[in-house]
């Protein structure tokens, strides 16, 4: 018998999804730099909410940076704030906390990061997470590094300070042959725009071109590039390195060639549904998740409805393969934002309630589908399955977009710990009494790599995209973790 996991106190932004790592923006050979960062910013909000940093630099004031909590549309809007950083070239970042000081952010772990070298200073915003920072802050501080943030990121500007290398690009390439996991980086000098990934390309970040100023840009996703009218270039490569300045794009492979393991959950959630990952359209391949999701989980039902709003695409696949009607049978409020962040025991109750709400005229009596990018702990499925029979539906039937989330990751993403993950305790037909529904299926891995293009679905010798939260096959082994106590999966 397993043991059920205790139920936190509800929360109304608690939605128990698995959250979005960071998002990191660069521009380079415009007018105000800092303008155009702040509007990448903005369209990659959806990675990360808590906080955000631009610095940029002009030939008269120097480097100029700052940071914010809060939305971007919220703090990069103000004309004081963007008067402050002036300049042709800038970096952003927007944050949300998977390593440092979780849920407890200071101002001093935003990012960008800067450090000031011999040769002039340096810049740089993370996506990801490095899984050795632990013992790499260990041998720092022993050799004489003051620390100034909580940040695994910080580690990247302290190596480079080691580096006997003559110049930036190439002490960041050092740096970075010593860090294990992944990342994607942007950074800049007083005149170069860098971008970064690590070998196995587990973060996205892909290149653009400004038609009329002649710019280039970089972004996490392609939605970056849309919102400043930049041309989608191309995606940067794994392991490869961009540096680009007033002569154009130079590219170098400082890393070992490795087979790609791109983070497959990108598909599946993170990611922007108008975004290109891979030369396919996010929205077409979670449509498609849909799809082979009803091909493998039929059940009889009347009416088929997403959780909104990442379960919406999906949804719309599998009524259009079931031939189940769609409907919108739970609403989103689009407007609460952060009413609510010292809400009164009342209403702190009311949980969910607070962000979705039931269409009742439309699921009285009906047996509904109600589809899902993913259970982490479950307490919200279990929620939204009492709204919806509360609302008068005869059954409840989930299925969910991706596999049972079994394993935490360690790449870049705020995932609980694995004792807290509903399917590492549970099998399938328990969480399904656990949550008190009708039925209860998760797409399988095989299913899911079909849907993002793999025909034959997954080869467990050479799976092409990282899933360890799914299959407890790590890429990069999470050293930190280990040392602290974690069991990796036993060997098959």
């Amino acid at each position: 018998m397993c043991a059920f996991p205790a139920q936190p106190p509800a929360h109304p932004f608690d939605d128990d999804k698995l959250k979005e790592e960071c998002g990191v923006f660069g521009v380079i050979g415009v007018a105000d730099a800092a303008n155009f960062v702040a509007l990448g910013m903005h369209a990659l909000q959806h990675r990360g909410q808590e906080a955000g940093g631009i610095v940029t630099h002009d030939p008269e004031t120097g480097f100029n940076s700052a940071r914010r909590f809060g939305y971007v549309r919220d703090t990069f809007t103000k004309a004081d704030v963007m008067a402050t950083l002036p300049g042709s070239i800038g970096i952003g970042h927007v944050r949300y906390s998977t390593a440092g000081s979780k849920g407890n952010t200071a101002i001093r772990d935003v990012q960008p990061f800067f450090g000031e070298f011999a040769m002039g200073g340096c810049a740089v915003a993370h996506n990801g997470n490095i899984t050795n920072a632990a013992a790499l802050r260990r041998e720092l501080i022993e050799r004489g590094s003051i620390f100034q943030s909580s940040s695994d990121s910080e580690c990247i500007i302290h190596l480079m300070a080691r580096s006997i290398q003559r110049n930036i690009p190439e002490r960041m390439k050092d740096a970075l042959r010593r860090v294990e996991g992944a990342f994607s980086i942007v950074a800049m000098t007083r005149t170069k725009l860098i971008g970064v990934r690590d070998a196995l390309g587990v973060r996205p970040l892909v290149l653009g071109r400004l038609g009329e100023s002649g710019g280039w840009c970089l972004s996490s996703e392609t939605c970056g590039l849309d919102i400043i009218g930049a041309e989608f270039i191309r995606e940067i490569e794994p392991g490869e390195m961009v540096v680009i300045d007033a002569k154009g794009v130079e590219s170098f492979h400082p890393f070992d060639r490795r087979p790609s393991r791109f983070c497959i959950f990108e598909h599946v959630y993170f990611s922007r549904p108008d975004s290109i990952l891979g030369g396919r359209s996010v929205y077409e391949t979670r449509r498609a998740i849909g799809v082979e999701l009803a091909r493998e989980a039929p059940v009889e039902a009347d009416l088929v409805c997403p959780v909104p709003d990442s379960g919406t695409p999906a949804a719309i696949g599998y009524a259009a393969e079931s031939g189940i009607p769609y409907g919108m049978g739970i609403i989103r409020n689009q407007y609460m934002g952060r009413t609510f962040i010292e809400p009164t025991e009342q209403i702190r109750n009311m949980g969910v309630r607070l962000k979705l709400n039931v269409n009742r005229a439309l699921v009285r009596g009906k047996r509904v589908i109600l589809v899902d990018d993913s259970v982490v702990r479950g307490t919200t499925s279990r929620k939204i399955k009492d709204m919806i029979l509360d609302a008068g539906a005869a059954e409840v039937h989930f299925r969910i977009a991706s596999p049972p989330t079994a394993w935490p990751c360690f790449y870049g993403v705020d995932t609980p710990e694995r004792s807290k993950l509903l399917a590492a305790t549970m099998s399938e037909e328990e969480m399904r009494v656990w949550i008190g529904i009708d039925s209860l299926k998760f797409i399988s891995l095989d299913g899911l790599y079909r849907a993002v293009g793999e025909a034959g679905g997954r080869d467990p010798r050479n799976p092409r995209y990282c899933d360890a939260c799914f299959s407890g096959e790590y890429p990069v082994a999470p050293s930190d973790m280990i040392e602290k106590g974690f069991e990796m999966k036993a060997a098959e």
